[in-house]
């Protein structure tokens, strides 16, 4: 199998990097400002804002499909699909590219939020009384937990 030198990258990371050119054999290898690694998208500076912004995308186009195919709005279908697609989608290698700006845990919350109003019977509840009702934790609170882990 012949190597693919067109997929290699160079990523340079820092502030104060050289911005070497590099080169595999002859050819010189395109520089990324952006690469995906294991899931996560790993920013040149190491800023996260796209991983941050990309996320909370993913999951409200999972729960908007869910809206759509599933016909209970039961709490017990919309909490197993929930728990399976969404929130672990939310919390995928969240200890690694954690969001740390308000704006960013406002949108990974929102998605929760917005999959807590689609339970029958729920809609008129505050998001607290909503949350613990469904025995379900502020994503922003298991991220701080998360981290003290580390």
């Amino acid at each position: 199998m012949k190597f693919n030198k067109g997929r290699c990258r160079g990523l340079h990371l820092g502030r104060n990097n050289p911005m070497h050119q590099y080169r595999l054999g002859a050819d010189l290898l395109e520089s990324s400002s952006v690469e995906r690694y294991l899931g996560v998208l790993v920013e040149n500076k190491l800023t996260m804002r796209q991983q941050c912004a990309l996320v909370p995308k993913k999951a409200n186009g999972l729960l908007v499909c869910v809206k759509k195919s599933v016909a209970s709005r039961s709490k017990e279908v919309i909490l197993i699909i929930y728990s399976a697609l969404v929130r672990s989608l939310l919390e995928y290698c969240v200890q690694f590219w954690a969001p740390l700006f308000k704006k960013e845990k406002e949108l990974l919350e929102r998605v929760q939020q917005r999959t807590t109003e689609i339970i029958k019977g729920m809609e008129h509840f505050s998001y607290e009384e909503r949350l613990r009702d469904l025995r379900l934790f502020s994503l922003e609170k298991t991220e701080r937990g998360s981290h003290q882990c580390l």
